[in-house]
Parts: C-alpha cells; sequence; structure tokens
C-alpha cells in the first residue's frame, strides 16, 4: 500500500515512473540537490528572524551569531526527493525489505532531527542524547509482533578469508560468509550481540559525523563523498533501488556544502551530524557488500575518534571531555588553513573510495577491501607520526581543554552548559608566525602526542 502511494504520488505530479535507473539516479541526486541548496536559504533565514543562532562564546572563534539547524534542510530535502524519485527494491531477505527499510530510516531521521533541533537550540547533555540515540536504533531495527527484525541488524559478515561458493565441508573460517550468533532476523537472546553490533555501528556512525564537524564543510564533504561510493557501488552490483536512494542523499549533503563551505554561512549542527551519520549506517548496510567501503572511506575519521576517546580515559577524563587533540586540530595547529585540512580529508576519502571502489567485482573482493581497512589504518598512524613530528619540530602548543570555563560553567556533561564537541575551528592568530608563543601556565597547554 506505501509503495503504491508512492507511485501514485509521482503520477500526480506527472514524474515518470519507468525512466531508466541511471536517468533517476541522477535526477533524483540533482533535484535534493537544489532542494536543500533552497531550502538552506529559508532555515537559515527563519533562524535569523527567531534568534535560534550559535552565538559567539568563550569556546567558539566566530565572531557574529550563525544559525544552526543546516540538519533540518538536508533531512527535508532527502525525504521530499526520494518520496518523489525512490521506487523501492525486491525484499531484501524473508521479513526485510525496502520499502520498511525506508520508512524506518525516515521515522528515526526525523526523531534525531526533532530531538537535536532541541538541543541545538536550548542544548542537551551527553545523556539525553545518548537515550534518543538508542530510540533511533531500535526504531532501524524493526522489531514488531511478529517475533521478527524487519529492518537492519548485522548479524552477516563477508569473510575476506573464505571461498566464493559455499561448502558444507569447509571449516567455519573458510565459509564465504560468518555468522554473529543467529542465522535470521527473530528476535531471540541469541540476537542480542547483533542488536548490540548493530547499536554500536549506527551510534558510533551518528558521533563520528558530529566529532569531525569541527570545521566549516569537514564532515559534509566527507559524508557527501562518502555516500558517493556508495551510490556507485550498488550501482555496479546493479542495486540500483539503493543506488538512487544514496543518490539522493548524496545529492542533499552537496547541496548542502556551499552555505558550510569556509566560512561557513549556516552550520549543520547535531541535527544535521546525526541525521547524516544514521542514514550513512542505514545506507552501508541495505542491500550489504558496503559496510567495508563505509570503514575505507570513513576509517580516518572513525580511528581519530578512537583514539581522542582512548586518550581521555588514559588521563582519567570523560570520553566526552572537552579538548583539541583531534586530528584536525593538530593539522591546524601545524598550520594549516581550514580548507587545506578539508582538503586533506577530501583527498584521503576519495583515494581510499576509488580503492574499494576499484574491488569491486573483481575475484577475491572481500580480501581486498580486508587489505585496504589495513592500509587506512597504516594511513592513520602515518598521519599521527607525521604530525607529532611537525608539531615537536615547530614546538606548537596543543591546548587539550579549551578554555577555562566560568564559575557558572560545566564540562560537556552539564545539560544547561553543553557545548558541543564539534565546536568550529578557525586558524589563531600566531599560526602564521614562524615560531609561535608559548603559554607560561604549566597546565594550559600540553604537547602531548597523540599515542601518549
Amino acid at each position: 500500500m506505501l509503495e503504491a502511494s508512492i507511485v501514485h504520488m509521482r503520477l500526480l505530479l506527472l514524474i515518470p515512473i519507468d525512466l531508466p535507473d541511471a536517468i533517476t539516479l541522477l535526477i533524483g541526486g540533482v533535484s535534493a540537490f537544489v532542494l536543500a541548496f533552497i531550502l538552506t536559504f529559508f532555515v537559515k533565514a527563519f533562524c535569523y528572524r527567531v534568534g535560534w543562532l550559535d552565538k559567539p562564546a568563550a569556546r567558539r572563534v566566530h565572531t557574529k551569531a550563525v544559525p544552526r539547524l543546516g540538519g533540518v534542510a538536508m533531512f527535508l530535502a532527502f525525504a521530499i526527493a526520494s518520496l518523489l524519485f525512490y521506487t523501492p527494491g525486491p525484499n531484501l531477505n524473508a521479513h526485510a525489505n525496502e520499502l520498511t527499510i525506508y520508512w524506518l530510516l525516515i521515522a528515526a531521521g526525523a526523531l534525531m532531527v526533532l530531538v537535536h533541533a532541541y538541543d541545538d537550540i536550548l542544548g542537551l547533555g551527553p545523556w539525553p542524547k545518548l537515550f534518543a540515540q538508542t530510540i533511533a536504533v531500535l526504531i532501524i531495527l524493526g522489531p514488531w509482533i511478529d517475533g521478527t527484525f524487519h529492518g537492519i541488524l548485522l548479524f552477516t559478515f563477508n569473510n575476506p578469508f573464505g571461498v566464493e561458493h559455499f561448502n558444507p565441508n569447509l571449516p567455519w573460517y573458510r565459509e564465504p560468509t560468518l555468522l554473529l550468533v543467529i542465522q535470521n532476523s527473530d528476535i531471540a537472546l541469541a540476537a542480542i550481540p547483533a542488536i548490540l553490533l548493530t547499536w554500536f555501528w549506527t551510534v558510533g556512525m551518528m558521533n563520528t559525523v558530529n566529532w569531525i564537524d569541527g570545521m566549516d564543510g569537514l564532515a559534509t564533504g566527507v559524508v557527501g563523498i562518502t555516500a558517493l561510493f556508495i551510490t556507485l557501488i550498488s550501482f555496479i552490483l546493479h542495486q540500483y533501488s539503493i543506488a538512487v536512494l544514496s543518490a539522493i542523499f548524496t545529492g542533499a549533503v552537496f547541496g548542502f556544502l556551499p552555505h558550510n563551505w569556509n566560512p561557513a554561512k549556516i552550520f549543520m549542527g547535531d541535527t544535521g551530524s546525526m541525521f547524516l551519520g544514521l542514514a550513512l549506517a542505514v545506507l552501508s548496510i541495505m542491500g550489504g557488500a558496503k559496510l567495508a567501503l563505509a570503514l575505507m572511506v570513513l576509517g580516518v575519521p572513525i580511528l581519530d575518534v578512537a583514539v581522542v576517546i582512548m586518550n581521555r580515559i588514559r588521563r582519567g577524563q570523560s570520553p566526552v571531555h572537552y579538548d583539541k587533540t583531534h586530528l584536525h586540530h593538530r593539522l591546524m595547529a601545524m598550520g594549516l588553513s581550514v580548507k587545506q585540512i578539508c582538503y586533506l580529508f577530501y583527498g584521503v576519502a576519495m583515494i581510499f573510495g576509488l580503492l574499494a571502489l576499484s574491488f569491486s567485482g573483481i575475484h577475491a573482493a572481500h580480501f581486498y577491501k580486508f587489505i585496504g581497512i589495513i592500509l587506512v589504518i597504516l594511513t592513520m598512524f602515518g598521519l599521527i607520526i607525521w604530525v607529532d613530528y611537525r608539531q615537536r619540530l615547530r614546538g606548537v602548543p596543543i591546548k587539550l581543554g579549551g578554555p577555562e570555563p566560568s564559575p557558572n560553567e560545566g564540562n560537556e556533561q552539564n545539560p544547561q552548559n553543553t557545548t558541543p564537541e564539534n565546536t568550529r575551528e578557525e586558524p589563531s592568530a600566531y599560526q602564521d608566525q614562524a615560531t609561535p608563543p608559548r603559554s607560561h601556565s604549566t597546565d594550559e597547554y600540553s604537547q602531548t602526542p597523540l599515542l601518549q
């Protein structure tokens, strides 16, 4: 019934329903781009009118108030364009079908936009936000009274060391597909590991996008590149309906980028980063064969988040403690501009995306993607070593904790005084000098290496 409604809507708007897949993909992507670009103007004007702005503060660097609800425009563009141009494909398995997953994604995305719009305007602590993210994961799992999950559930993985075709006489480690305890999407106690893994993947993706959204255009561009390669690989694998949906998402992201490019006229806020992370997590699982691609393209930001969290815990701090030890902070301390840092992240994402794309459809593709993920890890450690070497060479201090809070301010876990992890950064005044000044305070600055 829902699929028929989508078809009827397209007919009412005189949109042909029998266009070639490649044409639908292009039209859907371009339409989402135009919609996001135009809707962002309206969102920005509305934010200025009602005063919903990210105002300058001690831990901000922009000198004038900037709207922070850009994610609303991207979500609306994605929802509208997908309703017009996305036609669900065949069922993915006995219980899950694309149309169900699509509506679950729309519902979970709407929840993330609403909750984090409130966060962008009034502020929320990390625990209420984590609770909302967990509810979003439950939505996309799609548990139903018939005792099955009708959404996405991570319990099968392509074995990089397995053979191409199943043979019952093979040992488990040579099978083409590995299973996580369960063999189907039935709701059972045995499904708990798969549920937890799906939660970890989805929540981790949302917060990875949120944490790399610390500079104008950085998260928007990286997410857009990742979505573009998900579109291409889905098309190559003949998953045409998923390719169209991914193309629409790609267009919505890139349509926002001109507004978010340095110097940004509007920020995506947690509204945008959470929706983008959620959509990436779902699109990389739909149809299979794209999880390794997402890990390769987003590998450096994901590993950066992991390294920062481990370092905070080792220093006895909360994982959500605000500091400036992310890779983009380190690169800025080296003297790179915001645009140069974006180009670097874009370039790394493009290289590994093209590498993953070249592996698709070839013999032992899963093994080569496994090697690609190892190359991402080596690249991350190479960047860490290079950045630490450059910082030691230049004697550039890294400010770990940001400005000292006022007596009435708490840390990031205070709901009323929450400063998001994705606080934007601009080059400081001393970065153009040959020898930057050092702080005379022994606890304000630290030259702690990334892995120390």
